[in-house]
């Protein structure tokens, strides 16, 4: 069993400070050959504690015990993992201990692909003994706890993601033992690898929580939840009730990402050294250009399944909405549970930790050749297209002989999940090419040492998260009271400067000056006409624009407004010298407007409302989003104030008065029965 690397334990550069604006270790985990049994704490609406890396939301009940569910014939699972994983849980209840006895693959289209996997109980089989040229080979005895118990389940592949049960037997030839039997048999089956993983676990947890420290964490979390029944908190827990991985988020979470949850970045660079927690972030970006919190995370176990675990338990504290993109560290478990959770969404590696890493992975090369990592940094972020991109990459392969490098081979098998030039279809919420992913390390060296408990260092973190909001809140205000200084004659600079907040209407001004400056000439007719388009006239800077002027849409190569959502100068400049004088509301993205968090969030989920109708803890949920909008607006001034606490007055009264009319309807019912 591999663990994390020195490369995962490297840094991104310190970008910026958290406090003045907050944006893997991967474990190369095989499937243990037993599974453990699974062990579930109690836990409130928005809690969920489980256990063995997940077992599925399909397979939780709604209090997150294992469904009472007995195995059959032709039961569907999506993986052979899922249906381990129901197997165990099922096996749990009962008292009993699974392996795994025997799997099967078949070569499809020269990939060998698996086919099969038979589930047993422990106690399945007889010990063998082993045989040399006809004579019996003598070994210590040891004791053998099969005894030929024939309980079983079989699954088979039937599609990409389809694994029928096809061989079942329930029966067991021996008295169930108790779960925590079960643990002592496992244990004393573990082999090298999987006893290695258990006592890294083991060191994680020490390291991570110290005295008293899980269980003030989880009386932090009830606390946090008993206040706002919107906090949302899970835990994973392994086959030894033992914290894994955890995950909260509070409702000022949940509701940004309401708003700008479009785009998100998975960030898990945050450990400087083994002493720090294995802290992770799912960050996004405001109408303002700040950073916003969706939800942390504690992650112990950095194997694919805990991240899938973390995953879904993220998307359902985000009410199952999937973000357009997701930008993460590069890392194989990581990957492989981005493709399974978010299969529609797009998936990005972030540039910046992976040019971080350049110095010390090429480090001979680049103390050879100083231009090195200069050269790779320009090739990487200033190549406008595939080609460009491809032509300067061999270049510097050629140049620097390093045609052989592996690493380097290595990233460019992925280079459409990290190159600007094939991730720039895909909206990211980067208002510039230089925009670099926001690290917390600067926050990790001032506020977490070894002797600071994770519960304190959890309560600053809420402290610099507070003001955070505090400071979303003063530049509410100020891109509503304050005058934007015009420099053009535009009226289209004026439309701009009424909608968007001041950051976006700043950076939407200066494309707009420099788009007055751009030449267009037309190289195509037609109902799109084509463009070139570029500042001196002399064609070193072109960009190709495409425009459907009857539509009111332009294209520019450089695919500005994909990935930002606001026009580019190339575009603006043609919009302008073809008499377009207005931003047409196609483009105008409402996250980056004062407009953002307007609206009630009910009213812009129409295909969900019915299930707001049927249940009551959805609709607690959304008339606590709607009241905590309604108060940032009423805390605005003491006018806003006096309206909203009136209007709270004359809603609350209704609700009363109808409450007092169903009573009476009902009681008036039973006294004609």
């Amino acid at each position: 069993m591999e663990y994390s690397s020195s490369e995962d334990d490297e840094l991104i550069e310190d970008y910026v400070d958290l406090e003045d604006d907050i944006a893997t270790s991967d474990v190369d985990q095989q499937q243990n050959d037993v599974a453990m049994p699974l062990h579930f704490l109690e836990h409130g609406e928005n809690s969920v504690i489980v256990a063995d890396h997940s077992i599925g939301n399909d397979l939780l009940s709604a209090d997150g015990m294992a469904k009472s569910q007995e195995p059959f014939l032709g039961m569907e699972f999506e993986s052979d993992a899922a249906a381990r994983l129901f197997y165990n849980a099922y096996a749990a209840r009962l008292g009993f201990g699974i392996r795994v006895a025997r799997s099967r693959t078949e070569r499809r289209k020269g990939v060998e692909i698996l086919v099969m996997k038979r589930f047993v109980c422990l106690k399945e089989g007889h010990h063998k003994k082993k045989t040399t040229d006809g004579t019996v080979k003598k070994k210590r005895k040891r004791l053998s706890i099969r005894d030929g118990c024939p309980a079983m389940m079989e699954v088979v592949r039937r599609g990409p993601d389809i694994w029928l049960v096809t061989k079942l037997i329930l029966e067991h030839t021996h008295v169930v033992v108790s779960p925590d039997r079960i643990r002592e048999i496992q244990l004393n089956r573990l082999s090298g690898k999987d006893r290695e993983h258990e006592d890294y676990l083991k060191e994680m947890r020490q390291k991570i929580f110290g005295e008293g420290d899980a269980q003030g964490l989880l009386e932090y979390f009830k606390k946090a939840q008993a206040a706002n029944s919107s906090f949302f908190y899970a835990m994973q827990v392994d086959s030894g009730n033992c914290m894994t991985n955890i995950f909260w988020a509070d409702i000022k979470a949940r509701m940004a990402y309401n708003y700008f949850g479009d785009a998100v970045t998975f960030d898990t660079s945050y450990k400087k050294n083994k002493l720090m927690p294995p802290f992770a972030a799912f960050t996004g970006v405001n109408h303002h250009g700040q950073s916003v919190s969706f939800g942390c995370a504690l992650v112990v176990d950095r194997t694919e399944a805990s991240f899938l675990w973390l995953f879904e338990t993220w998307l359902s504290a985000m009410y199952g909405r999937h973000p357009i993109s997701l930008t993460t560290d590069q890392g194989s478990a990581i990957g492989a549970a981005v493709a399974k959770v978010f299969p529609n969404t797009r998936h990005r590696l972030c540039k910046w930790r992976i040019l971080s890493r350049c110095k010390n992975k090429l480090s001979d090369e680049c103390s050879r050749y100083p231009t090195l990592h200069g050269e790779l940094q320009n090739c990487v972020i200033k190549c406008a297209s595939a080609e460009a991109f491809e032509a300067c990459w061999k270049l510097i392969l050629d140049r620097y002989d390093l045609r052989e490098n592996v690493w380097l081979q290595s990233l460019y098998q992925v280079r459409h999940k990290w190159i600007p030039a094939y991730t720039k279809d895909s909206f990211f919420a980067e208002l510039s090419t230089s925009q670099r992913s926001q690290s917390m390390n600067g926050f990790f060296r001032k506020h977490f040492n070894t002797k600071a408990s994770l519960l304190a260092f959890i309560n600053k973190f809420d402290e610099v998260m507070d003001a955070r909001h505090e400071n979303e809140a003063q530049e509410d205000l100020s891109s509503v009271h304050s005058l934007q200084t015009l420099k053009t004659n535009s009226p289209m600079e004026k439309q701009a400067a009424e909608i968007y907040t001041r950051t976006i209407f700043e950076c939407f001004q200066m494309e707009l000056v420099e788009g007055l400056s751009h030449y267009a000439v037309k190289i195509q007719d037609g109902p799109i006409s084509k463009y070139a388009v570029d500042r001196d006239g002399d064609g070193r800077n072109r960009h190709l624009v495409a425009l459907n002027a009857s539509e009111k849409k332009a294209v520019c190569s450089c695919f500005m407004f994909e990935v930002s959502g606001v026009l580019c100068r190339h575009v603006l400049g043609l919009f302008c010298l073809t008499g377009l004088n207005l931003l047409p509301e196609h483009y105008i993205l409402k996250r980056w407007t004062r407009k953002a968090k307007t609206g009630l969030i009910l009213d812009e989920r129409d295909v969900e409302a019915q299930s707001y109708f049927q249940n009551p803890n959805l609709r607690y949920d959304d008339l606590l989003r709607d009241a905590i909008k309604l108060a940032e607006k009423g805390a605005a001034s003491a006018e806003t104030y006096r309206v909203a606490k009136e209007m709270l007055r004359k809603a609350f009264a209704e609700i009363v008065c109808l409450e007092e009319s169903m009573r009476k309807q009902g009681q008036h019912r039973g006294g004609n029965m």
